[in-house]
């Protein structure tokens, strides 16, 4: 009996399930295509035959030299109506026809613009000439009469030609035909003559006027020839075919929307017959189902009784294990602020040996000599100090004593300083591990690079005893707001590893790569790369493991303390090895959280280490 139901069951399933995926798939069909995008179609066609009528009056005034711009404008939205009419046409048994009647059109524009190029040229040059003809007449005129004027019948008779040759040009600009290009002709020859007797420097107003009137001859039937082919080429037709093709599309559509409604009406009727019997079902069923119900819950009131035994059990368990992970937790945090100090004490130490050694070679040594000196002439000291040898050499030394105190002085204050950043990233340690079961971060804004730049000095020393090479590649980031002490103890860990994981190799140069960039436009990423000993397939799952390292001297700590200050501060801190002897790469990514005033940084230089760019990581 059971096994019946299951078949039935199984059956209505499949028949409703079929039946529901018929009915939305008929509904996305019956709305893939809307009428409006029909109508709009239509009106941009509507608009592209009337931009062609447009286009055409305009090279109409352009021919009379009422208007000179014959650019064809589209419809703002041309590029989306054209995709409409593509997803449109693009498929179905009329795809093909669509495609060539576009291709035409779009052929027939291409080929009216080419053409309405070569007409502006042509008509540009025609419309100079005939502007500027009437006022290189009336220059002859008056130039005649300057060169005629004892001669009244040579002013005459040349002031009629040059007016008949211009009236004539005119006429044929207006109907260019071989008569009167051959009258232009031979008046030009007449002209030719009277002007090849003229002296040289009175000849060029005549070569002008003749230049003006060859042009006119030249281009007008030029110009009226583009204006044929122009007007013969068929963008309105073919704007007619695809405004047909657009109908028959519309009417194929709405006769395949009354297929589908037919459809959608029988499946509305299946599913409606399907949801009175799962009605019916519901009915019987919610009797069977207030029976269960009762008994579930004289069966939930039993259990109830043993949850609160069993509750009682494990809150004695409880309290033991909190007072055990307290215990834990607090040899943790003393044993990473004991490391991460550690850390900060090698900077400390070489800052103070900079200092010491700065203080015992100091160049001051030699002042009290100098002073002896002055004292042994205290009557004589001018005569001493002009005309004595050793007395002439004070004034120099003085001024190089000066100028190497400075320096010494530069080179001590910026020791003091990075020792005093060293002793307060200690306190901040101590500070941050006190309140570290509840005390909020605190967050600041942060130069990155400038931060990356510290952590490297607070490992120069011992990045200078092993030889190791730093590559820097800072790329261009914002002011960022995080936590300072959290960040530079990831970075003075992640640089202190990098440096031991080199210190046995000898084959080769010890070089670290330090990049800073943007991961993406909301994460800031920093990596270590080193050409170590690199780290084995089966340690990269337990690097960050509290207590695992691979160093006899190690201890574990460091590690394991940067993946938890990453994660506090919402980041990542990963690992990767291609194996052992192939050195590793680790990699902090934070959330990128610019501050008010955020700009780019670029990296600045720094003159104690090599410095060469490289791609980044």
């Amino acid at each position: 009996m059971q096994i019946s139901n299951s078949y039935k069951w199984t059956a209505f399933a499949a028949i409703a399930f079929t039946t529901f995926a018929a009915l939305i798939f008929l509904l996305f069909k019956s709305y893939s295509y809307e009428t409006s995008t029909y109508f709009e179609s239509r009106d941009f066609v509507r608009q592209l035959k009337q931009l062609d009528a447009n286009w055409g009056v305009k090279i109409l005034r352009a021919k009379i030299g009422i208007n000179s711009s014959l650019l064809l404008g589209a419809p703002v939205e041309s590029a989306s109506r054209w995709g409409q009419l593509d997803n449109l046409n693009n498929a179905g048994p009329l795809s093909n026809l669509w495609k060539d009647r576009r291709q035409g059109y779009l052929n027939a524009v291409q080929n009216k613009t080419q053409l309405v190029d070569q007409f502006k040229q042509h008509n540009t040059v025609l419309r100079a000439a005939l502007d500027t003809l009437p006022d290189v007449e009336d220059t002859l005129q008056n130039l005649l009469k300057d060169l005629n004027g004892t001669q009244p019948l040579e002013y005459l008779t040349q002031s009629a030609n040059i007016l008949n040759l211009t009236l004539t040009t005119l006429e044929y600009a207006l109907y260019a035909s071989s008569d009167n290009a051959r009258e232009i002709d031979a008046q030009l020859g007449v002209l030719d003559h009277y002007v090849n007797q003229l002296p040289a420097e009175r000849r060029q107003p005549f070569n002008t006027f003749v230049a003006n009137v060859n042009a006119i001859v030249h281009e007008q039937p030029i110009v009226n020839d583009l204006l044929d082919r122009i007007n013969v080429i068929p963008v309105a037709q073919q704007l007619d075919s695809i405004n047909e093709l657009l109908n028959e599309t519309q009417r194929r559509t709405e006769a395949q929307d009354r297929q589908y409604h037919i459809y959608l009406a029988i499946c509305a009727s299946i599913l409606a017959v399907l949801l009175v019997y799962l009605a019916a079902r519901l009915i019987r069923s919610y009797t069977l189902i207030n029976k269960i119900n009762e008994e579930l819950q004289t069966a939930n009131e039993r259990l109830e009784q043993r949850v609160e035994e069993r509750t009682r059990e494990l809150i004695e368990a409880e309290r033991e294990l909190v007072d055990a992970a307290r215990m834990a937790g607090m040899a943790e945090i003393a044993t990473n602020v004991l490391h991460n100090v550690g850390n900060v004490l090698n900077s400390v130490n070489v800052s103070a040996d900079v200092i010491a050694r700065r203080l015992s070679t100091s160049k001051t040594l030699g002042l009290g000599k100098a002073v002896k000196m002055i004292n042994d002439h205290p009557h004589d000291l001018g005569q001493f100090m002009t005309h004595d040898e050793k007395g002439k050499l004070l004034p120099l030394y003085f001024n190089q004593l000066v100028d190497s105190i400075a320096v010494e002085q530069s080179g001590i204050v910026e020791e003091l300083t990075q020792l005093t950043k060293s002793i307060d990233h200690i306190k901040d340690i101590v500070s941050t591990q006190q309140a570290y079961a509840g005390a909020a971060r605190v967050v600041e804004p942060l130069n990155v690079i400038n931060l990356f730049e510290d952590a490297l000095r607070m490992n120069s020393g011992a990045l200078s005893r092993h030889h190791v090479t730093v590559v820097k590649d800072y790329q261009p980031v914002p002011t960022i707001i995080g936590d300072k002490h959290r960040l530079l103890l990831i970075l003075i860990n992640l640089i202190s590893n990098a440096k031991y994981a080199m210190s046995t190799v000898t084959e080769q140069q010890r070089e670290m790569t330090l990049s800073v960039s943007l991961a993406d436009a909301s994460t800031l990423r920093f990596s270590v790369k080193d050409q170590g000993e690199g780290i084995a397939p089966e340690n990269l799952s337990r690097i960050f493991n509290h207590g695992f390292t691979t160093r006899k001297e190690g201890h574990g700590f460091g590690l394991h303390s940067c993946a938890l200050a990453a994660v506090e501060m919402n980041g990542h801190l990963h690992v990767h090895s291609d194996g052992p002897e192939l050195g590793a790469i680790f990699t902090l990514e934070i959330p990128l959280e610019l501050a008010d005033d955020s700009g780019q940084q670029a990296p600045g230089d720094i003159p104690t280490r090599p410095v060469q760019p490289v791609s980044s990581v």
